[in-house]
């Protein structure tokens, strides 16, 4: 069954409301704002920085509490309407939508003149904080910087910070050394005339400083920060118990490199009195950039020069990811031969995500998996990021759609995939909907581009089959991955947002159109693709075309497939992606002939229907 708060748990959750509106009259605030972010602004934060999970329940990876004298409220993304009413539910907690009925429009309503709401400027933006400020203006409020977080101020028990040790990502695997990112970005700095830039973002710094470490539990982050200077000289802030024998000694033998304490962070900033230094918009906190202002700094906010270059793969990095994709299909194809015997047999969600780790596990340079499994049946498979519990799992059933999104982390890559499957026969309703997910999968996958062309302007390609019948879905349609990085990388996205970064060569972006119908199932059909160059370019192209290599090697569940929907090209597309699926796996899992029996079958060509309907 769906996440649901306990009884127990709710009544401690008030008790903590509670807690944190004493804190309030205590320092005469009217309210409080917890965002899901920490003072790294990640989307995945360790225990230390759990801050609105402790204090509502509600675990999604976004979402914004404001906690007033006597109302509270919660603010989530269409992705987890269900699952913040579930875990958050009222009274206590109002609910809105975060873009449709922002934190913003509530406080203009709610506050009252002279009042001031407290905000902690380590875990928030700048770019988050204008709306907020401009809203407590106009009710005649202010909005006020804490130096202490209240919601720490109450946590009596919040764990200690993360020191996971800090490993060195091998430069073969990498396809570039330190030194040589080092240089380039440097350069780029001082083409813009930038004295510095402050490294704020994690995964940044991880590949800036060839590294990867262990502060979160599914992404192989170093928890720390930087300042690369113009000249290329770098001043790393880590805590030392981070850094083993082999990490300092090659940090050491690294020119112009020093490695200092995080709490000497701030001294180096009063430092660049009169410099122009350049401070990331989307992970450097209110914090950073009051500190830069109030030590004489020229701030300029703008985008990490990292961000695009990590996310343009080197050669050596693509063919490491490539090998990854094919362990990790054979993992999933074991998985998915399993689950077709066994299910339901008594299993639950847990049970049989618990058996997907264990099949992936097996695999060669694997560390962890890349998020929390989403292991959804029926009406759980309706919640775009659902997460079971062991407690809570519900139970597979014949009748109805299974939905396993899931990923590894790899030394030499980062893995993403969604499949669904069925328990015994699927409707007609069940059966077009996925159809139309696949069509509209396809037709991004096959797309063929200009040069310059950002990820906003394809996203219809995804959706065109499922408008036909007045249906959508509500979250984006690729976001980028990293290589044994964060499984949701930037800058780079495919979604209706509006997006001024054209995809580039080497940028790696899910493919992941879905369907959704509350209460009854969920589709969703995942592949990574990374962009290419066409060859051979079109006849007579005028702009360099581009287009997607599929690295993700799975089959898509042929039963779910109504073949009278999909034109002849898109069934030969099918069946090559199958062929190809076959060959490459097959030797991988030809130690278990049931694994071999239950690939053929899979992939085996599609019957050949009578063509697509008209409009689908």
């Amino acid at each position: 069954m769906a996440v649901t708060a306990s009884v127990a748990g709710s009544a401690e959750r008030a008790a903590r409301v509670q807690a944190l509106r004493a804190e309030l009259a205590r320092r005469d605030l009217a309210a409080f704002i917890v965002p899901r972010s920490d003072e790294y602004l990640l989307e995945y934060v360790p225990p230390s920085g759990e801050r609105l999970s402790w204090l509502t329940g509600f675990t999604g990876s976004a979402g914004v509490a404001v906690v007033g004298r006597e109302r509270a409220a919660l603010f989530v993304d269409g992705r987890y309407t269900e699952q913040a009413l579930e875990q958050s539910p009222p009274p206590l907690w109002e609910h809105h939508h975060l873009l449709q009925a922002p934190p913003s429009t509530w406080l203009e309503q709610a506050l009252k003149s002279g009042e001031r709401v407290g905000y902690d400027p380590r875990v928030h933006t700048p770019g988050n904080l204008d709306a907020l400020k401009t809203a407590a203006q106009r009710a005649g409020a202010l909005l006020t910087p804490l130096d202490t977080n209240l919601v720490d101020a109450i946590w009596a028990d919040r764990p200690a910070e993360p020191l996971g040790l800090v490993e060195l990502y091998p430069e073969s695997l990498a396809g570039e050394s330190s030194a040589s990112k080092r240089a380039r970005m440097a350069q780029q700095l001082a083409e813009e005339k930038l004295d510095a830039l402050v490294v704020s973002a994690a995964d940044s710094l991880a590949w800036l400083l060839n590294i990867r470490g262990q502060d979160l539990e599914t992404t192989p982050f170093a928890l720390g920060r930087a300042l690369l200077r113009a000249s290329g000289a770098l001043t790393l802030f880590m805590h030392p118990s981070k850094l083993g024998p082999d990490v300092r000694a090659y940090l050491a033998e690294q020119s112009a490199l020093t490695v200092a304490a995080p709490e000497d962070l701030p001294a180096a900033l009063r430092q660049l009195s009169g410099a122009r230094v350049r401070v990331d918009r989307l992970s450097a906190s209110e914090w950073l950039v009051e500190q830069l202002r109030g030590a004489g700094a020229h701030v300029d906010l703008g985008a990490d020069p990292c961000t695009l270059s990590k996310a343009c793969k080197t050669a050596a990095e693509l063919a490491a990811i490539r090998t990854a994709h094919v362990r990790d299909g054979a993992a999933v194809v074991r998985y998915l031969a399993w689950f077709q015997r066994e299910a339901p047999g008594g299993h639950d969600e847990w049970t049989v995500a618990e058996k997907l780790g264990e099949l992936r596990a097996r695999g060669e340079r694997y560390r962890c998996p890349s998020f929390h499994t989403i292991s959804a049946f029926g009406p759980s498979s309706a919640l775009p990021h659902y997460r079971a519990s062991r407690e809570t799992a519900r139970k597979l059933a014949a009748g109805n759609l299974y939905l396993v999104d899931s990923g590894g982390q790899y030394l030499d890559g980062t893995t993403d995939i969604t499949r669904v499957t069925v328990i015994g026969e699927p409707s007609a309703e069940m059966r077009r909907r996925y159809t139309q997910v696949l069509k509209g999968h396809i037709a991004l996958s096959r797309a063929q581009f200009p040069a310059g062309t950002t990820g906003s302007q394809l996203d219809p390609f995804a959706r065109q089959f499922l408008w036909h019948d007045g249906v959508d879905f509500d979250h984006g349609t690729g976001h980028g991955v990293g290589c044994f990085l964060s499984v949701h990388e930037g800058p780079h996205s495919i979604s209706k947002r509006h997006s001024d970064v054209a995809l580039r060569p080497g940028m790696i972006v899910s493919n992941e159109p879905g369907y959704y119908k509350p209460g009854h199932f969920g589709i969703r059909i995942e592949n990574l693709i990374v962009v290419v160059e066409v060859a051979p370019q079109p006849a007579g192209a005028e702009r360099t075309t581009l287009g997607f290599e599929t690295l993700t090697l799975a089959p898509y569940e042929r039963r779910l497939i109504d073949v009278g929907l999909l034109t002849a090209e898109e069934r030969e597309l099918v069946d090559s992606y199958h062929q190809r699926v076959r060959s490459v796996l097959a030797p991988l899992i030809a130690d278990d002939p049931a694994v071999v029996e239950y690939l053929s079958q899979a992939t085996a060509p599609l019957e050949r229907g009578s063509g697509a309907l008209p409009g689908v």
